[in-house]
């Protein structure tokens, strides 16, 4: 699209009837207002996107940062056992694994750390037999001296 600079004296035409020649600049003021209002949305949502069980999962020195998409097993305080983000049985956990994530090797597995250990071997025994590779999650320790 051209822009004409010159005013032909008529008043009609492409140009202003009065004054310069036409606005060529984009206004970014609305896509800012647009950027804005999604890092808003980002911030609200993205604690959301961990898991919707909260689970003080235990501190420990080392952990292993990853990104693969495996399946998350959550044993809560109470001992109710989830798959991602819906209750299972227990004895139909290694059976729902293999139909829902057959090409994953590992299983995550989150407990509170006021879980009973009981149910947390179970769980450990269930995927064992089924062969399912078992990783626990943690958090890093705070090795800055400060307290939560």
């Amino acid at each position: 699209m051209a822009f004409s600079s010159f005013d032909n004296g008529g008043g009609r035409g492409r140009g202003r009837a009065r004054g310069g020649p036409a606005l060529s600049e984009i206004n970014v003021t609305p896509f800012v207002d647009v950027l804005l209002v999604l890092l808003i949305i980002f911030m609200l949502t993205a604690h959301v996107m961990e898991s919707g069980i909260e689970i003080d999962v235990p501190t420990v020195k080392t952990t292993k940062d990853t990104t693969k998409d495996l399946p998350v097993v959550t044993i809560t305080k109470t001992g109710e056992v989830y798959l991602g983000d819906k209750e299972i049985n227990l004895n139909l956990l290694a059976g729902t694994v293999r139909k829902r994530y057959a090409s994953a090797p590992t299983v995550y597995i989150r407990a509170d750390r006021l879980t009973p250990f009981d149910t947390v071997a179970q769980v450990l025994a269930e995927l064992g037999a089924a062969k399912i590779g078992v990783s626990v999650v943690t958090k890093p320790e705070d090795t800055t001296g400060r307290r939560r």
